[in-house]
């Protein structure tokens, strides 16, 4: 695998936010009787005012306006049991090394993004795109080509590493090369990917000839 930038979702890929996710959205989805669980099957990878939409049909944008606000202020201020992905702050730190470009590419609004990345303690990202720079969130194209787009490198020579379906059909879309990790096997989009692994311990990248850097796994 060779590419010249990396683009990396954070929730599921370089954090590990499981808990506090399943817990502002079951107690969300309690406080509007519904099932919890659909409403986790639902949400991973994708913008909370998409989710929000979904589950409220009804509602008018105020409405949605200030449940969002309420959810984002829950899911900013609960960092608690948040941690770092095994092997993600050594392959963030190799890339600084090396010069590499790379960012941060988020369905999560600035607010959630920022406090789930600073409680992880990873380097900070030459660019980190969140929700509020796009009009059309995962899975549609539109994230992974901005964070391309701002890396200044063309989509089809970034690597994007995800781990929902949502944002692996965005950085398909996108033209980008894929790489799933930390992904449910059952997930259909494995079969498009260009490289599954079980997470990012024992990545290695090295740097090559113009401005290209090769992958492999030990």
């Amino acid at each position: 695998m060779r590419c010249k930038g990396f683009l990396f979702d954070l929730d599921g890929t370089l954090v590990n936010s499981l808990v506090v996710v399943e817990r502002a959205w079951s107690n969300w989805a309690l406080a509007h009787d519904l099932d919890p669980q659909v409403v986790l099957d639902f949400i991973h990878g994708k913008q909370a005012i998409t989710s929000l939409r979904h589950f409220l049909p009804q509602a008018d944008e105020a409405s949605l306006r200030q449940e969002f606000l309420a959810l984002e202020k829950v899911e900013a201020e609960d960092t608690d049991g948040i941690t770092a992905m095994p092997g993600a702050l050594a392959l963030l730190n190799r890339l600084d090394d090396l010069g590499a470009p790379w960012a941060i590419v988020t369905s999560g609004s600035v607010p959630v993004a920022h406090a789930r990345h600073a409680q992880a303690g990873l380097p900070r990202p030459q660019v980190f795109i969140t929700a509020e720079q796009v009009s059309r969130g995962k899975p549609e194209p539109d994230p992974y080509l901005l964070g391309a787009e701002h890396l200044q490198l063309p989509a089809e020579s970034c690597l994007v590493v995800e781990d929902a379906g949502a944002g692996l059909r965005s950085g398909l879309a996108a033209g980008c090369r894929v790489l799933a990790v930390h992904a449910p096997a059952d997930l259909p989009e494995l079969a498009q990917v260009d490289w599954v692994l079980p997470g990012l311990t024992g990545l290695q990248i090295q740097a090559e000839a113009d401005g290209w850097f090769s992958l492999r796994h030990v």
